[in-house]
């Protein structure tokens, strides 16, 4: 049974990729549990000298250790200015200063969903390099990309049929993926 977390890149409760992020807990291929992750909102932004003054927050150790903990993770994020949102990439810059990186040689998984016609693929490209700096193993295809979210959810759920088939797919390659990773 693979064990994934599930990271929202969006602190805003009612945004789309939290919704996303709640319709894929639920579509969870049979084999695979998918939790989510301890939110990131809390840890300080990064800073050089407080990590050699006073260390690690205590802040990050909860997500290190979800991450560390699980087979595999699943991050659903904004897009802001074409780009990883900035908790979200703060997060990943504290879980890169342990002496053991919990993403290195994790396997990854990237959904998004925007408003606009391209769906959050920017911040997925972004998020990809970041990703691959710290020795994650990327998950390729099939993407999930959401566009035109606003049309795709309804009374805070996913609607959208395709959408749904397409993260049945990727979750399902994804499972697979997490296998042969593990090997």
């Amino acid at each position: 049974m693979a064990q994934v977390v599930a990271i929202c890149g969006s602190l805003r409760k009612g945004s789309f990729n939290r919704q996303l992020m709640t319709a894929s807990i639920g579509l969870a291929p049979e084999g695979m549990t998918i939790k989510e992750a301890p939110s990131f909102a809390r840890i300080p932004i990064y800073n050089f000298d407080d990590q050699q003054a006073t260390g690690i927050p205590k802040e990050s150790d909860a997500l290190n250790d979800a991450i560390r903990a699980a087979d595999g993770v699943l991050i659903v994020s904004a897009e802001y200015n074409w780009s990883v949102p900035g908790g979200l990439k703060n997060a990943i810059d504290w879980l890169s200063r342990y002496k053991e990186v919990s993403f290195k040689d994790k396997p990854v998984c990237i959904q998004s969903a925007a408003p606009g016609l391209l769906g959050g693929s920017r911040m997925q490209y972004h998020l990809r390099m970041v990703l691959q700096a710290i020795d994650a193993q990327l998950f390729g295809k099939p993407e999930v990309i959401v566009n035109m979210a606003a049309s795709k959810f309804a009374d805070g759920a996913l609607k959208d049929q395709g959408a749904t088939d397409l993260i049945k797919q990727q979750l399902a390659a994804f499972g697979k993926f997490i296998e042969r990773v593990k090997v």
